[in-house]
């Protein structure tokens, strides 16, 4: 079969990743609809490689697979810097994306690293360990956002890994029992030892306490803290950006506070944000001002190799973007089309599953 002309492979990218998006993290996918459309577009390609990652390790079957998806995933992120791209949608976009937007590699090479964290079951002494995992896999996730949006001083990268860090915690309190149920175990072991909570006995038996609600209620004050810290730093990012990142900011909040509202139980039910919910949030991010907390400070220790990676890197690395056709520039006509195809799938696999 002929290979596709180089604008429609282009395009089949990104409908391939905005797709992948749509399913795979529908919170991040309508908060990106806000952006505007090279950031959103490059932020869809850069999210489907995250998430493509995160499920090649999750749905290893055991150990030993796990680490090897996780070599596999390593190689693949050299391959991209490489421009040597696995031949994958989502691998193509990846590899144009962190070209286009001068990412170091340090940063992806972060996330892999707390995959590998995850492959070998590591459990987290406390708040400052469980911080180095957040930093890792999504602080750097952050910070990439960041770049893609224009914003490389230290002090935005600082409260983009904020960000990041404060929407882990938020997953880890919303997941307690998920992973529990799957072997892992997120919650700062300090914490559980001080609230009578054996480790071992809870991923044996993981059930709803007075004690673990406690526990996330804890964890969940402390995303709630980096949330505020985040916030002052939205106002540093281009104007027409920062309707999204305060709308994903807001409705990952709003997951914490479903928590709280169902006692700080995340064993035996599993906070959601319903579509309206989500829709009054983004409403609210479009006129919401800016918080007054001081944008300067400090950023999280655990997050600080990530923005000396950014920083010690010359802007002079980036590809030339007038050089470049980047994969998102395509003829409206094609991405109109390959768009029109993907939702006749997706109405033809609604006839099929629907009820005659």
């Amino acid at each position: 079969m002929p290979a596709l002309p180089p604008e429609f492979a282009a395009a089949a990218d990104r409908t391939a990743c905005r797709a992948a998006i749509r399913v795979g993290s529908k919170s991040f996918y309508a908060a990106g609809r806000l952006l505007p459309g090279e950031v959103r577009e490059a932020a869809y390609g850069l999210y489907a490689f995250c998430r493509l990652s995160d499920d090649l390790v999750d749905e290893a079957a055991d150990p030993a697979d796990r680490r090897d998806a996780v070599a596999r995933l390593a190689d693949r992120v050299g391959r991209a810097y490489a421009g040597r791209p696995a031949d994958t949608h989502a691998d193509r976009a990846f590899a144009e994306v962190v070209g286009t937007y001068a990412i170091p590699e340090a940063l992806p090479r972060a996330v892999i690293e707390g995959f590998a964290w995850d492959a070998e079951g590591r459990r987290y002494a406390d708040l400052d360990a469980l911080h180095a995992y957040a930093a890792r896999v999504a602080g750097s996730v952050g910070a990439m956002m960041a770049l893609i949006m224009g914003a490389r001083g230290p002090t935005a990268l600082a409260r983009a890994c904020d960000l990041g860090a404060a929407m882990q915690l938020t997953n880890i309190a919303r997941d307690v029992g998920e992973d529990a149920r799957m072997g892992r175990l997120y919650l700062p072991l300090d914490w559980m030892v001080e609230a009578g909570l054996d480790p071992d006995a809870f991923l044996a038996d993981p059930r709803p306490s007075p004690a673990l609600a406690g526990i996330v209620a804890r964890l969940l004050a402390e995303a709630d803290r980096l949330y505020a810290r985040a916030d002052a730093g939205i106002a540093a990012l281009p104007p027409p950006c920062r309707p999204a990142i305060r709308a994903a900011s807001l409705i990952y909040a709003e997951i914490g506070h479903i928590v709280a509202a169902q006692g700080h139980d995340s064993v035996t039910a599993r906070a959601r944000v319903g579509s309206g919910r989500k829709l009054a949030l983004i409403l609210r991010a479009t006129r919401k001002s800016f918080d007054s907390t001081d944008p300067t400070a400090p950023a999280l220790p655990a997050a600080a190799f990530l923005i000396a990676a950014v920083t010690s890197q010359p802007l002079g690395v980036a590809r030339e973007r007038s050089a470049l056709r980047p994969w998102w520039d395509v003829g409206g006509r094609v991405v109109h089309v390959l768009d029109l195809i993907e939702r006749m799938r997706e109405r033809e696999a609604f006839g099929r599953s629907a009820p005659s």
